[in-house]
């Protein structure tokens, strides 16, 4: 049985920001904040360690209390949009996303509750 998300938004970014470094390659940051349009939402940005210098933005909705969509919202590189179809961004895209899927199920005892 799907439940609603009943945690609030500025918790959740909290054990987003907690939990997610565990799950990122060594020299990658991150930064999650509250989509302010949604409060089931999160906007999560990513800078990738290399020279590529790419940071891609997405934005994480919670369906239910279990389940997230994933959505790729912005890439730029070296502070310029480029383009999203380029093999090294979904390469970076997919693995982003795969971080995102592990760390809203690690953090499902929270969300689920």
């Amino acid at each position: 049985m799907n439940r609603q998300l009943q945690l609030d938004q500025q918790t959740l970014v909290s054990a987003w920001q907690e939990r997610l470094p565990a799950l990122m390659n060594t020299g990658d940051s991150f930064q999650v904040q509250g989509d302010g349009a949604d409060p089931n939402s999160l906007l999560i940005h990513f800078n990738a360690a290399g020279h590529q210098a790419y940071s891609l933005d997405f934005r994480c909705t919670y369906v239910d209390s279990r389940e997230v969509a994933v959505n790729l919202v912005d890439v730029e590189q070296d502070g310029r949009h480029t383009d999203e179809r380029a093999e090294a961004v979904q390469s970076l895209a997919q693995q982003y996303t795969r971080q995102i899927h592990e760390c809203a199920q690690a953090l499902q005892p929270l969300t689920h509750s």
